[in-house]
Formats: structure tokens, C-alpha cells, sequence
């Protein structure tokens, strides 16, 4: 009887699978080296603008090192601006992967705030605080997904433009949440500033052990680890990147496209509600204006400067909660004002645009092309 042979791989068969290593490794290499001279780019515009303005610009990134990592204090500051970052820049990410530009994350993590402070005010005093931030996070969760949801659900069903409806659902959250913190919601203790009841000190989130950041920060990189795996190792986020690479493709082969779009809007709503929740529970303890902080939008530029990875949002919303830690001793030291780190914000996103038509261009990182011209 014979007995199968099995035949050693040849020289052919190795020099190919060194030859796909070698592409997926210039490729991952791109996919850095862009992002890194967009930034270095947008550094050197707004040191133009600095020095224009009689600023030195040694001083102004020495500052933001020092605001941003140069002691304990900031570090925590940092981590503090870093988890919500973390978790608006997936609201972008997810629904990236299908080719969706969700930029309205701003009004899910409000709207998701603003829910759980409604939730807590009955249950103030009257409840156990296990209970009450369950039914917390419940309700910020849930009416995250509700929110992005519909405008995945406009998207597939009328074809209505995703990053037009999520932009205009965020204003409506802001409103729907100023109508009542200022009307039936306002606490009258507060005479200064419209908010919620506060849930008080004792019911609030507290610090990790050893750092002075709230448990928000450990659930952020957490939720960034298991969106990798599930966009990565499983069938379902397989099915999201042919949907997004070519959707009538994916028709043909029988996905749901229509499914996936709604399911990806309503996990990118779930990580703003989070983030909403988070605010309330751990950092302001009621719900007023402070919750409409930019994170949306600053999350955007983060998520697109991590290439929608999640693993590499942690890093990128570091680098930014950093930045926006600094804009205090910037103001004080050099009398620029506040939102100075808004408009470098703005040039680096200006400029990460304008990189993508990079992608492909240079042959280090494209072995592809350079074979198909020899």
C-alpha cells in the first residue's frame, strides 16, 4: 500500500512566502512613516505660525511636554483627557472599517451622559450604587447605539449621507440635553451653572490603584483590545472589510451589508455612550454643559491618524490627551490663548488629509509596483 509522500517546500515556494513577509512588513511600515510626517509637517506650519506671531517654538513643544508627560501630575492629566479620546476615536473606527465617516460621536457620548444622569437622579440616595451605575451604563450604552444607529439605519435603508446625518444628530443630542438640564432637570442647588443633580462624591467612580486616573482608562484600552480582536480574528469583522472594500461585491456573496452597517454605527454608539457614562460617573458627577468637551471631534483626528486601527489608537490618543493637557501652562507661560492647541489640531488634521494621497507613491514602500516596472 502507498504511503503518502509529502514534498518539502522548494526554494520557489520559500522565496515567495519571504517575498509576502517582506511586502506586509513595508506595507505596516507606510502605514506609520505617513502618519509620522504628517505630524512632523504640521509641526513645522504651526512653528511658522509661532514664530509670526513673536512665539519661540522650542519653548511652545517644550511645554507641551512638560503639561503633557513631564511629571506625575500630567501624566495623569494626560491618561485623564486620554480615555475618552480612546473611545470617540473607535466610534470613528469601527464604522471606517465598512467605509462609513461617522463624525458625530460628540452627540452619542452628551446624549449618553446625559441618560445616565437622568437614570441616577431618582436613584440618588435611594439605591444601591452597584445597581444605579449599572443601570447607568445601561441606559448611556443603549442610547449611544440608539443615536448612531439611526444614522446607519437612514444610510442603508435611504441611502441618507452618514457623516451629514451623524453631524447634524450631534447638535440635536446637545440640544435635547441643554433643553433639559436648563428646564426639568436643573438642579435648582446650582444657580450658576445649568446641571443635573450631582451623584455625589461617595457614589462616583473611583481612582485605580497607584494612578490618579479613573477606572474609565483601563475599560478604554480594554474595549480598544477586544474591537481589534473582533475586527481582526473573527468572521464578523472579515465580513466588514469585503463590505467596506467593495459592497456590492460583498451583495453578490451574500453578506448583509445592510446588517453590518447598522451593527457597526451601533458599536461605534456604544463606545460614545461609554464615554459618556464615564464623564458623569467618574469625572463631573452630573451632566451640564462641561460634557460637550470636543472629544468627538478630536477623537476623529486620532482614530484617522492611527489608520482606524484600534490597537494603535492607544498610543495616538496619548500622544493627543497630552496635548490638550498642555493648553493650560501654554496660556500661563507664553500667553497664547487656550485654544492654541485646537488650531495645531486642526493644521495636523488638514495635513493627515492631504497625506493620503501618499498611500502607494513611493517605491520603499510599495514592492508591488517597483516589480511591475522591472
Amino acid at each position: 500500500m502507498n504511503q503518502p509522500v509529502s514534498i518539502p517546500a522548494g526554494p520557489a515556494a520559500a522565496g515567495r512566502i519571504g517575498r509576502e513577509r517582506l511586502a506586509r512588513l513595508q506595507r505596516g511600515a507606510e502605514a506609520v512613516a505617513i502618519p509620522m510626517l504628517a505630524l512632523v509637517i504640521s509641526a513645522g506650519l504651526f512653528s511658522i505660525f509661532l514664530l509670526i506671531l513673536g512665539k519661540s517654538p522650542v519653548q511652545f513643544y517644550s511645554l507641551i511636554w512638560l503639561g503633557g508627560f513631564g511629571t506625575p501630575f500630567s501624566w495623569s492629566n494626560t491618561l485623564l483627557r486620554a480615555a475618552p479620546l480612546m473611545l470617540m476615536a473607535l466610534a470613528v473606527a469601527i464604522p471606517a472599517r465598512l467605509g462609513l465617516t461617522m463624525i458625530g460621536g460628540e452627540g452619542a457620548l452628551v446624549l449618553g451622559g446625559f441618560a445616565a444622569a437622568a437614570i441616577a437622579v431618582p436613584l440618588i440616595g435611594t439605591t444601591n450604587p452597584v445597581l444605579m451605575h449599572a443601570l447607568m451604563l445601561i441606559a448611556a450604552m443603549g442610547i449611544g447605539a440608539i443615536w448612531i444607529g439611526i444614522a446607519g439605519g437612514l444610510r442603508h435603508h435611504r441611502g441618507v449621507n452618514e457623516t451629514i446625518s451623524t453631524l447634524l444628530l450631534s447638535y440635536i443630542a446637545i440640544a435635547i440635553m441643554n433643553f433639559f438640564v436648563e428646564g426639568a432637570l436643573r438642579d435648582p442647588a446650582d444657580p450658576n451653572k445649568p446641571s443635573t443633580r450631582a451623584i455625589g462624591s461617595e457614589a462616583m467612580i473611583g481612582k485605580m490603584p497607584g494612578i490618579d486616573v479613573h477606572w474609565g482608562l483601563a475599560v478604554a484600552v480594554l474595549a480598544c483590545i477586544l474591537l481589534h480582536v473582533l475586527m481582526q480574528r473573527t468572521t464578523y469583522g472579515f465580513a466588514c472589510r469585503i463590505a467596506g472594500g467593495n459592497a456590492r461585491a460583498a451583495l453578490a456573496q451574500g453578506l448583509p451589508v445592510g446588517k453590518l452597517i447598522v451593527s457597526a454605527s451601533m458599536i461605534a454608539g456604544l463606545c460614545a455612550g461609554l464615554a459618556g457614562y464615564f464623564e458623569v460617573a467618574a469625572v463631573h458627577g452630573k451632566a451640564n454643559a462641561s460634557l460637550a468637551a470636543g472629544y468627538g471631534f478630536t477623537g476623529i483626528l486620532v482614530a484617522f491618524l492611527a489608520r482606524h486601527n484600534p490597537l494603535a489608537i492607544i498610543p495616538v490618543a496619548i500622544l493627543f490627551g497630552g496635548i490638550a493637557a498642555a493648553g493650560g501652562i501654554i496660556q500661563r507661560r507664553m500667553g497664547l490663548p487656550d485654544a492654541s492647541v485646537l488650531l495645531l489640531q486642526g493644521m495636523t488634521f488638514l495635513v493627515l488629509l492631504a497625506s493620503e494621497t501618499l498611500y502607494g507613491r513611493f517605491r520603499l514602500f510599495n514592492p508591488a509596483a517597483r516589480t511591475e516596472r522591472t
